[in-house]
């Protein structure tokens, strides 16, 4: 009986093991959710239900309030790319999702996630928990490990809103770069050329998709990371000049006739 009984107890864990097995536990369970939510079509797309049931529902609305143009690059092919945009608002996160009914993970800051409602529908949708500084080790191999499965990330350099300036950036923070090089993914450049305010057109450029590649299968330095930052900044920029001096051209044209 005495044998019986020791070969039916299963051995204690130590406290080390019990937090090695809920953590396991708990990666199982995130990676089983993320499939549910970015499930692959017939077609090899990887899209979200809820994110496009959202974009459907909340269109109307936002447009209505807070009008919107989309110009440029205004449809993105499949697979991954890494949207980076300048950042005003918390309406920021439609501009990209216009771009394609693929699903794009939203890398936001901790404090969404730990709000009640928002937080809610951040983890629905795929949405990545980051530090403002971009220093997050977890918050990169997270975003490494969708990029390479194909998906879509969008992501803000500036780390915080601009309350400050609408014509310069915030500093840049690590973080676009070191994705894009690591994963080989392509950078699209997103640039608010205005301030969103309610019932007023807010204008917003999309870029062509563009890659560091001459940094691919280097050991870039940190002065190389801040090279390919103001790489990214540089292209903002342009964008934004390019569109302000055609807008501009416009109404010229208009005004002369």
């Amino acid at each position: 009986m005495d044998g019986q009984s020791e070969q039916g107890t299963k051995p204690r864990l130590t406290k080390e093991e019990k937090a090695a097995e809920k953590a396991r536990k708990k990666r199982e369970k995130q990676e089983k959710q993320r499939r549910l939510l970015f499930k692959p079509t017939k077609d090899g797309r990887r899209v979200s239900r809820l994110m496009n049931f959202l974009r459907v529902l909340l269109y109307p609305i936002h447009f209505i309030i807070f009008p919107f143009r989309l110009h440029g690059c205004t449809k993105v092919g499949r697979g991954a790319y890494i949207y980076v945009g300048n950042h005003y608002s918390i309406f920021d996160i439609f501009f990209p999702a216009h771009t394609t009914w693929e699903g794009i993970h939203f890398l936001a800051k901790d404090s969404v996630f730990q709000a009640p409602v928002l937080g809610y529908f951040a983890r629905k949708v795929g949405a990545i928990s980051a530090m403002r500084d971009g220093s997050d080790v977890k918050t990169v191999m997270e975003s490494m490990k969708v990029l390479k499965q194909g998906e879509k990330i969008s992501l803000y350099p500036e780390g915080t809103r601009n309350k400050v300036s609408d014509e310069e950036f915030l500093p840049f923070h690590a973080g676009a770069a070191l994705l894009a090089v690591r994963t080989r993914t392509p950078i699209i450049p997103v640039v608010i050329c205005n301030r969103t305010k309610p019932f007023r057109m807010t204008h917003v450029v999309i870029g062509e998709p563009f890659e560091l590649s001459e940094y691919y299968g280097k050991k870039p330095s940190q002065e190389d990371y801040a090279a390919m930052d103001e790489l990214i900044r540089r292209h903002m920029y342009d964008l934004r000049t390019q569109f302000r001096t055609e807008q501009a051209a416009k109404k010229k044209k208009q005004k002369d006739a």
